[in-house]
């Protein structure tokens, strides 16, 4: 081949590495000649108790309608949102996962030169959908492994099209208090768009624990971002949504791929709304498994950042990718965060009570 098409490609393109997922349980059984029933994978933040049975009845009901395109406008999932939360149906924006919203965003207001405001630690795919467009990323350093909003507010210039915030963060676990957040929303000017990110807010019971859609009304250049792959469990169907102006909402549904929710997941997420008892569970499981491995942690006289999500990250010094690699071949996934400038971590996401067990087992082997 005589064509660079690495070189032909745009720039924003060409300085970009793909996003390096959880090693999935077939590869890892491929890789080291495991039985995927003996493997465990907690490395991607995935609800352990299986898809409700109301999801499986709704996906099941959509098995008939194959040869028919998903409904693009996703009304009954708008309607079903626009009552739990008390919006309107003209202030929502559907993503094959809550990932599209912030490509959206993204695509909306970035463009060569202009600047996005990060923390450190904080999510990667801000940066690849930022640097895709030829945007410009601005990290801020992390203050106690979380969030630092007054610095954040503090590194706006005139180049700022976007800040993104995680409430609470991925990988680290850390959260920021309602005075924090609304202090911090008075700082931004009105032309500059906060996507708050709250894909884990369904795990978190602290009582100064803002909620972004309580914020919409103050503030037109905030965009709330959330998920169905987390505390629902609808992962693999990916679907999320953001809630938004209006005027942003119409915005971002411009650049939106048609049909990019599936009727799959439009069906399940509908089902999923209002099941409350499903996500009561997946919260009293999640709770369980932060005790189970705090306590374990505790026993084995290691660090750990206090998390409020569904995962936690605990310190190896000199030792994570060592103890990555050994967890790996006995057949237990976790996620290394070397990438987050954090390559003393392991991230690791909770399980049932016999995983977060197997876990901890492997990883004392590994240590003693």
């Amino acid at each position: 081949m005589t064509v660079d098409f690495t070189k032909l490609a745009v720039q924003g393109v060409q300085g970009l590495r793909a996003y390096q997922p959880g090693k999935p349980i077939d590869e890892l059984a491929r890789e080291y000649g495991l039985n995927e029933s003996d493997i465990v994978k907690l490395a991607s933040n995935e609800n352990p108790m299986g898809p409700s049975d109301k999801a499986l009845a709704a996906i099941q009901g959509e098995l008939s309608d194959l040869t028919r395109y998903p409904d693009g406008n996703g009304f009954e999932l708008k309607s079903a949102l626009t009552k739990k939360l008390k919006i309107s149906a003209d202030q929502i924006t559907l993503g094959n996962g809550s990932s599209d919203i912030l490509e959206f965003i993204v695509k909306c207001f970035v463009s060569q030169g202009d600047q996005v405001i990060v923390s450190q630690h904080a999510f990667a795919i801000y940066g690849l959908v930022t640097k895709m467009v030829g945007g410009e990323i601005v990290q801020v350093p992390a203050k106690n492994w979380g969030h630092d909003l007054p610095a954040m507010a503090a590194a706006i210039t005139d180049k700022t099209k976007i800040i993104f915030v995680t409430n609470p963060n991925n990988p680290t676990g850390t959260w920021n208090t309602k005075s924090q957040l609304e202090s911090f929303l008075k700082q931004v000017p009105e032309h500059v768009i906060v996507l708050l990110d709250e894909a884990y807010f369904e795990y978190v019971d602290e009582a100064d624990y803002p909620s972004g859609i309580d914020y919409l009304s103050q503030y037109a250049n905030l965009v709330v971002t959330r998920t169905f792959s987390k505390a629902y469990g609808l992962a693999s169907l990916r679907v999320g949504y953001g809630v938004s102006s209006p005027e942003l909402a119409d915005l971002m549904n411009r650049v939106r791929p048609p049909f990019n929710v599936d009727s799959f997941a439009l069906a399940a997420a509908v089902a999923c709304v209002n099941d409350e008892a499903y996500v009561r569970q997946s919260k009293e499981l999640n709770d369980e498994g932060m005790r189970q491995l705090q306590a374990g942690f505790e026993q084995l006289n290691l660090a750990w950042i206090p998390s409020v999500g569904n995962f936690i990250c605990f310190e190896i010094p000199g030792r994570a990718m060592d103890i990555y690699q050994g967890l790996l071949e006995a057949g237990v996934i976790v996620r290394p965060v070397g990438n987050y400038e954090m390559p003393d971590h392991l991230r690791v996401s909770f399980g049932t009570q016999d995983e977060n067990q197997t876990f901890l087992l492997k990883l004392k082997h590994l240590l003693s």
